[in-house]
């Protein structure tokens, strides 16, 4: 028995081979396909695991060198907690197809920090030393948060939150049609068709194409706008050949870090966030791929956050968070498999030790991006609409879940709409609300709390309130009983 226990532990960690018996979630693609949808996955992550450490490097008036080490140092920790996230070790990893990269929630605490610090290595040190802490605290404390999620996340949450995730994604990638900023082709006819055409081949090669292609539609429409930029102008390939052949990032390049008490509590709170944001994520991909979330499950993912964050602050990172842009991808592609994401943690790395190819996927116009941006995060918008067709809108407790609706949407839109909205609040709460998807969210889970109570957030959540299944041995594993399987 003890043997058939094992077996059935170790079949949960490896991938298994396409069959009936086996979920589409733990199936193994062709090597192929894999690596296309793998490499899709990639791209559509790419910028925004590049833009905070671009960021936060120059607001502390690093040099160009720290800031392309930051950069290296960001893709490495997204692959390896991409590839914990997706495969597991233990009770950590959710096991589901979610990319893993470098939180925005953080950037504005972030440059606070380096404000209080005249020196940028300093402030780095201090940084650093936040993210490890907190980051640390949190791992411990996700069991706790976890008990409370099938309260907090009804569907009339879910729905909303993630139709705020869409919504503030949306004028990144409009952002991007127009190129870069400062740049005087920023905003041309030009930067603008590409974007476009970009996004209408990729939906024609998704609707007409058939066979393997359309699943890759985005990926090979990116491909073909990428070629007819060249003679443009608007591809640059000539820092390929002087990126160095083989660079591994050090732990802990700026020296020691520094623990500073309200630094760590300002990341703790950003650690909040994170695991609010991470959470919706994760309940609505295993929606798609008909994976019932449970408490458990759930902690399991954030556990992998949690020690992510701490392993990317070794490497002088940031924060990792579970990608809500690549939601929409599952959704084009079809392809549930978590090991095609695997394969993006597998790419995120390579192009950290090997800075040709990430100075070649770096040299795609930001216009391609933004034109396949616009149907990535748009599709993240529409599963949050598909979710809320099942919510209750004519009752009388429907009534309220219209205005939890409506004030999610405000205040999850609000910081994009108004930047300078809460310019005048204290620093805690502009850390927490100027994430559109973070005020969302937490304006949504208040205000259902209200409306239903404690008691009444179990039936309609998208998370099963069992921590365990009766063939569950503990340590989120199904044991082997004699009863037939129920698939």
């Amino acid at each position: 028995m003890k043997r058939c226990m094992m077996a059935s532990r170790l079949k949960a960690f490896l991938p298994q081979v396409s069959g009936d018996d086996v979920h589409p979630v733990d199936a193994m693609l062709p090597p192929g396909r894999l690596a296309a949808i793998g490499l899709q996955h990639m791209l559509a992550a790419y910028a925004g695991i590049i833009a905070p450490p671009l960021i936060i490097g120059t607001a502390l008036k690093l040099s160009f060198l720290d800031i392309t080490f930051l950069i290296s140092a960001s893709l490495l920790a997204s692959g390896i907690v991409t590839m914990l996230q997706t495969v597991g070790i233990w009770r950590i990893g959710v096991r589901l197809p979610l990319v893993q990269g470098v939180s925005f929630s953080g950037i504005a605490s972030m440059i606070a920090i380096g404000k209080e610090h005249s020196n940028g290595i300093v402030a780095m040190n201090v940084i650093v030393g936040s993210v490890l802490v907190s980051s640390a605290i949190m791992f411990f404390l996700t069991p706790l948060y976890a008990k409370l999620i099938p309260v907090l996340f009804p569907r009339v949450v879910l729905g909303a939150v993630c139709t705020v995730i869409g919504l503030t994604l949306l004028p990144i990638s409009i952002g991007w049609m127009q190129g870069t900023s400062g740049t005087p082709e920023y905003g041309s006819m030009r930067n603008i068709g590409i974007a476009i055409l970009t996004l209408l081949l990729t939906v024609i090669i998704v609707h007409y194409v058939p066979g393997f292609t359309k699943r890759v539609g985005m990926l090979v429409a990116m491909l073909i706008t990428t070629l007819i930029s060249i003679p443009l102008g608007l591809t640059d390939f000539s820092k390929v050949g002087g990126a160095g052949a083989f660079a591994v990032p050090g732990f802990f390049h700026f020296g020691a870090p520094r623990f500073e008490p309200a630094a760590i509590v300002s990341m703790i709170i950003v650690m909040l966030v994170i695991m609010t944001e991470a959470t919706t994520d994760m309940v609505v991909i295993g929606d798609m791929v008909d994976k019932k979330m449970t408490p458990r499950t759930v902690s399991d993912g954030l556990r992998a956050d949690c020690l992510g964050s701490v392993f990317s602050s070794m490497l002088n990172g940031f924060q990792a968070s579970a990608y809500g842009q690549n939601i929409g991808l599952i959704t084009v592609s079809r392809t549930k498999s978590r090991f095609a994401v695997t394969a993006s943690g597998v790419i995120l790395v390579i192009m950290a030790l090997f800075p040709p190819t990430a100075a070649i996927i770096a040299a795609i116009p930001l216009p391609v991006l933004g034109g396949a941006g616009v149907a990535i995060f748009g599709l993240v918008a529409v599963n949050g609409v598909q979710y809320l067709s099942k919510v209750d809108f004519l009752s009388d407790r429907g009534a309220a879940n219209g205005l939890i609706v409506a004030a999610t949407l405000t205040m999850g839109i609000l910081p994009t709409a108004a930047p300078n909205f809460y310019v005048h609040f204290p620093q805690w709460v502009q850390t927490i609300f100027s994430s559109g998807i973070a005020a969302g969210a937490i304006t949504a889970i208040i205000l259902n709390l209200i409306v239903t109570g404690f008691h009444r957030g179990l039936s309609d959540s998208g998370i099963s309130a069992a921590g365990t299944s009766p063939v569950d041995d503990g340590i989120g594993i199904p044991a082997v009983t004699d009863e037939p399987s129920a698939t």
